[in-house]
């Protein structure tokens, strides 16, 4: 103690570089991570809090206890690591490495490290402690027999998994569930007394209640019983519980929301910009419930007056309340097969914040002023009230704009100078969208029809009109202004960023397309024209599909972050997600920077920091990725359950991936994709081009490429693992099976028989 004090009473309190942003974060003031990495960083042995204390000059209670918690915050986050004596050093000191588990189904794993460097593989002898998702500390040991860093567990920062969805089985009196993630591929031991009243063989819902170690499994109490393996809509249970997708509102949620109703309070409407009698409409799908979007669009000398009016959910929602929270929480809708988990309730979802017809609505509105050749030259934003003048559907519109269709275009006489002046707008925005250089991916997107008891008829493409593509480059323009609107006014806001391909997808892309003939202008770093300008001459090509197919998969995603890089697909310098704060949470942080700005507050004032953006960032791209991912297990339960009955029938296919154990074929109008496993291919030996995306077999020469077209039987309906294995027809096999059917040359070019080149044929990230 006396050593504490005499350090203490003669160290200044050190200077903080970052000490006004987290003044600004916090009522008492508190050491940055910086900071405390710094003082750490000059010492040359692990350090203790009191001499951190000490180091930071810091000797009051509140600052001593500010300081514990963030030592707690930064080893749990791997930034430090605390040893045996609760001394602290930081992480790199050791060689060990902070990052996220990621599981295999095989049992193996790897850790997706924080600095964004080389995945580190984890053997299933690591992993038998681990689930899918836990934050751990790692030391690289060396490289596995494929060159890859292996690494070993050295703590475990926190778990990820305290709820698993599964299939309860009772087994001679021992209990235990399968869980439905094929990422978490280990049991859950049940004790006797814990099962709920499960049956063997039901889904059911388990908390665990002992983490798995090294020497032994996770052990679970079954919390909830969803139901009987088939019963209908169970896919969407599971894949919610799977996912961590919030469904239930929290009582203090309920609370918040009590007191409204379905009319707009006459408070609100003071101050606001009265557009009552301007004739906005709203344009969406038939069984859409929520409508955040109306549009107007008039005709001016030298050309178009564009408005684009958006739900007001700023106005409704504050920061730091339940309702906020628990919008943050979930991210984003989720938008399962006739069904959807709201990022808001339904009072606001669907009442208070959609734009109804003939209701008074509050809105925020972006008016853009567009040249003849489709410019934006001005724009503004404004607080609003509105009153929507008719609820349209995608064909209707189309109906009236596109067709011409008199019925129609009589039935809504009113509305159609404003329509025919926003198809005239969209055709000149579409025409400047081709000049920017944007790239068009022309994807088939699937609709599940129901019939009497949910049980599936059939599966439908979604027709895109032209009324859908009107309303897209609305709210592509409404975007673009938003995001240019908080640049100029330099507020801390979560752009929708896009990265430019590079590196060895690039390089790989460029290999493929010289095989073709084709050329991908740019060098390391293409531009978006140089991907539309292959597209193009890709169109008619036998081998179209396969060409749009390999571009679009050396594409990174598309996410949220506060660092404007600018969106490559859509070739925009500044792009932001406005048009949807009912559905997606950073569109909401947008409303709340711009309403600052329009009310006279500069940006120190903003609660939101740039670091607070980044945080908003990660967490909004991780729950559009877990919408994507929950979606996509439903979607692929139900197209098991539909192919059930169709084992031993014989199918056309279209080849979509290849892969070193096979090849996935998509089946023509039916739209189920199934696996034809490499062994099933034919009495030969086939070795995968990851290059040119094909399998070559080494007796035969035969070849399978992405977008051949393929006759394959159903063979076998895996409901559990969601998978459908095909093999290839008799008459496939025949035809496979011949020797010398295609050659390869030197240069690796495919050649049939008769020494021509060997055509083939082919098939959106998120904006």
């Amino acid at each position: 103690m006396q050593r504490k004090k005499k350090r203490t009473s003669k160290t200044a309190r050190r200077r903080d570089p970052h000490a006004s942003r987290e003044a600004s974060r916090y009522g008492q003031p508190i050491a940055s991570r910086e900071l405390i990495l710094e003082v750490i960083t000059e010492t040359d042995h692990p350090v203790n809090r009191a001499d951190i204390e000490a180091l930071l000059g810091i000797n009051d209670p509140d600052g001593v206890e500010a300081l514990r918690r963030r030592l707690n915050a930064m080893t749990r986050d791997g930034q430090l690591v605390r040893n045996r004596r609760d001394c602290y050093a930081r992480a790199d000191q050791f060689d060990l490495v902070p990052g996220r588990v990621v599981g295999h189904q095989d049992g193996f794993g790897f850790l997706v490290t924080d600095d964004e460097g080389d995945d580190v593989y984890l053997s299933a002898r690591q992993m038998r402690a681990l689930f899918h998702g836990d934050r751990v500390l790692v030391r690289i040991t060396g490289l596995d027999r494929r060159g890859r860093r292996e690494g070993n567990v050295v703590e475990i920062l926190k778990r990820n998994t305290q709820h698993v969805v599964g299939r309860f089985y009772n087994e001679k009196g021992v209990q235990f569930v399968i869980p439905d993630h094929k990422r978490l591929p280990m049991d859950i031991a049940v004790p006797a007394g814990e099962s709920d009243g499960a049956k063997h063989g039901q889904i059911v819902s388990v908390e665990i209640i002992e983490q798995p170690s090294k020497r032994s499994p996770p052990v679970g109490r079954v919390v909830e019983v969803l139901g009987d393996h088939m019963a209908p809509g169970m896919e969407i249970d599971i894949a919610i519980r799977s996912h961590d997708v919030p469904q239930a509102w929290p009582p203090e949620v309920e609370a918040e929301i009590a007191g409204l109703g379905e009319q707009v309070p006459t408070k609100a409407k003071r101050g606001r910009e009265d557009l009552r009698e301007l004739p906005l409409v709203t344009i969406d799908g038939a069984d859409a419930r929520d409508f955040d979007d109306a549009v107007y669009c008039e005709a001016t000398p030298k050309g178009w007056r564009l408005l684009v009016a958006i739900a007001d959910v700023s106005h409704y929602v504050y920061p730091e309340t339940a309702l906020d929270k628990e919008a943050f929480e979930r991210g984003n809708s989720v938008y399962f097969p006739e069904r959807v988990i709201p990022m808001l309730p339904e009072v606001l979802s669907n009442g208070l914040c959609s734009l109804n017809p003939e209701v008074d609505r509050l809105c925020m509105v972006c008016e853009m002023i567009f040249n003849r050749e489709g410019r934006m030259i001005r724009s503004r934003f404004s607080n609003a009230l509105m009153r929507s003048h008719a609820r349209l559907t995608y064909s209707e519109a189309a109906a009236i704009m596109v067709d011409g269709d008199k019925q129609a275009r009589k039935n809504r006489q009113p509305l159609l100078p404003n329509l025919d002046e926003l198809y005239r707008l969209y055709k000149v925005l579409r025409k400047e969208r081709s000049k920017r250089g944007a790239i068009d991916f022309e994807t088939t997107e699937t609709r599940i029809v129901f019939g009497a008891g949910r049980k599936i008829e059939r599966i439908v493409p979604l027709v895109r009109n032209d009324a859908h593509k009107v309303i897209e480059e609305c709210m592509v323009a409404a975007n673009v202004a938003a995001a240019r609107f908080l640049e100029r006014h330099k507020m801390p806001t979560l752009y929708r960023i896009h990265a430019t391909p590079s590196g060895d997808k690039v390089t790989e892309l460029q290999e493929f397309l010289n095989e073709l003939g084709l050329g991908l202008r740019g060098g390391r770093k293409p531009a978006a024209r140089d991907y539309s300008a292959v597209l193009e001459q890709a169109k008619g090509r036998p081998d179209e599909h396969l060409i749009n197919t390999v571009l679009l998969r050396s594409m990174p995603r598309a996410e949220y972050s506060p660092d404007n890089i600018g969106h490559f697909g859509l070739a925009h310098e500044n792009y932001a997600h406005f048009t949807s704060p009912i559905r997606r949470y950073p569109d909401l942080l947008v409303h709340r920077a711009i309403r600052h700005v329009l009310a006279g507050n500069k940006p120190r004032t903003f609660p939101y920091t740039v670091d607070n953006m980044l945080g908003f960032g990660e967490h909004c791209s991780a729950t559009e990725r877990r919408a994507d991912d929950a979606t996509r297990d439903a979607i692929d339960w139900l197209k098991c359950e539909y192919m059930l009955d169709k084992v031993g029938e014989t199918y056309t296919g279209i080849i979509t991936a290849t892969t070193s154990f096979g090849i996935f074929v998509e089946l023509q109008d039916i739209y189920v994709e199934g696996l034809v496993h490499v062994t099933a291919l034919g009495n030969d030996y086939y070795h995968y081009d990851p290059t040119r995306h094909w399998l070559i077999g080494e007796r035969t020469n035969h070849i399978f490429r992405l977008g051949d077209p393929l006759s394959v039987k159903v063979v076998q309906v895996n409901l559990d693992d969601r998978k459908i294995d095909f093999e290839l027809s008799e008459k496939q096999q025949r035809t496979t099976g011949k020797k010398g059917g295609d050659k390869v040359t030197e240069k690796g070019k495919a050649k049939s028989r008769s020494g021509r080149k060997r055509k083939t044929s082919l098939r959106r990230k998120s904006r």
